[in-house]
């Protein structure tokens, strides 16, 4: 029975997938696979998070030609944003960009053409990608999964993301002497230090006033165990997310410890290489073109600021893009997707896959 993209996509958009909710992620997945009673659904489990793999076929391919990846899980809304509400040509609810709704697309798509394909075409769906995709795409590469290319569904506007910014997590842990609140002079606080290094990395990595191709630093979290008013901490830790162009993946870690002072350590929880596929790419080439002859306007290559899971076949040798419809106010109270682009998503796809 053929699936209907818009009905798919509300029903996904009704599951509460966020990371902290595994009983939805689950019967969201297992939802998801039950659609293909009559094809291979490869089942993954790593960290408490589950990812499946679909294709036709008894045994799993040595390499897959191209596997579409999407992601079910979504960054926390609020309850109302989990009914998904129809406004003239959008729909609206959490994941409705990111990437819910695009989801439903892969999904459709690959149930309507993984039999005419003489190739093998995977699809991939992972439950933690707003979390890095650690548990999910790259554990399924670390089992041997592997693809000649990769489309991961986030929503582009119909451009193609041929790259995207590196990941480094680090957590910096800072070490004083504590004192009575009364006489800071007799303590060394902990909390100074970091105002001090947060000082230097941002004179370093400035915020851009706009978008631009350049390393940015999130500071997103100062903590310290002291409670009490009176006391000058001597220990804090701050969270780092630094967002890195690709040609800076060497050269990132000791750009930033060098600006640790000696007295502080540091974790590093994740230095995650840059996405990148070269512009004469064929696939790229191909995908551009379709694009372009579906929709009537030019399709932009570009550097993607956020991440994706496709980067993780980076390591393995693969290529990827980001690619997906067009949408607007990612994790805002009014998410949304345009309908008439779910279709026009679902033409350029099925092309695409045909055409290899």
């Amino acid at each position: 029975m053929p699936i209907d993209i818009v009905q798919l996509s509300q029903t996904l958009i009704r599951f509460k997938t966020e990371p902290d909710q595994p009983g939805e992620l689950a019967t969201a997945l297992d939802y998801l696979a039950s659609l293909f009673p009559h094809l291979t659904v490869e089942q993954f489990t790593n960290g408490g998070f589950r990812s499946i793999l679909v294709y036709a076929a008894p045994q799993r391919p040595e390499l897959f030609k191209i596997i579409l990846n999407g992601h079910v899980d979504v960054i926390p809304g609020k309850d109302f944003q989990y009914i998904p509400r129809i406004d003239g040509a959008k729909l609206y609810g959490v994941g409705a960009l990111d990437m819910k709704a695009n989801l439903a697309v892969l999904v459709t798509i690959f149930a309507e053409i993984v039999h005419e394909v003489h190739y093998p075409l995977g699809l991939q769906i992972v439950t933690d990608e707003e979390l890095g995709g650690f548990h999910g795409t790259k554990y399924q590469i670390d089992q041997g999964v592997r693809a000649d290319f990769v489309i991961a569904g986030e929503t582009t506007n119909f451009a193609i993301a041929h790259q995207a910014k590196g990941i480094l997590w680090i957590k910096v842990q800072f070490y004083g002497e504590t004192a009575h609140g009364a006489y800071p002079w007799r303590g060394d606080n902990a909390l100074i230090q970091v105002h001090t290094f947060i000082a230097l990395l941002l004179q370093k990595y400035p915020t851009p006033m706009q978008q631009t191709w350049v390393t940015t630093v999130n500071v997103a979290r100062i903590e310290t165990p002291n409670t009490s008013f009176n006391k000058v901490p001597d220990r804090a830790e701050v969270w780092l997310d630094i967002r890195f162009v690709p040609s800076e993946y060497a050269t990132i870690v000791a750009e930033i410890v060098a600006l640790v002072p000696a007295t502080a350590t540091y974790t590093i929880l994740a230095h995650e290489a840059a996405l990148y596929t070269a512009p004469d790419n064929p696939y790229i080439q191909r995908l551009q073109q379709i694009t372009t002859n579906v929709t009537g306007q030019w399709c932009e290559l570009y550097g993607a600021q956020g991440s994706s899971d496709a980067r993780h076949y980076m390591a393995v040798g693969g290529a990827g893009v980001e690619f997906g419809p067009v949408g607007g106010g990612i994790a805002s109270d009014e998410e949304w997707t345009s309908i008439a682009g779910l279709t026009t998503y679902a033409t350029i796809l099925r092309e695409f896959l045909l055409q290899q």
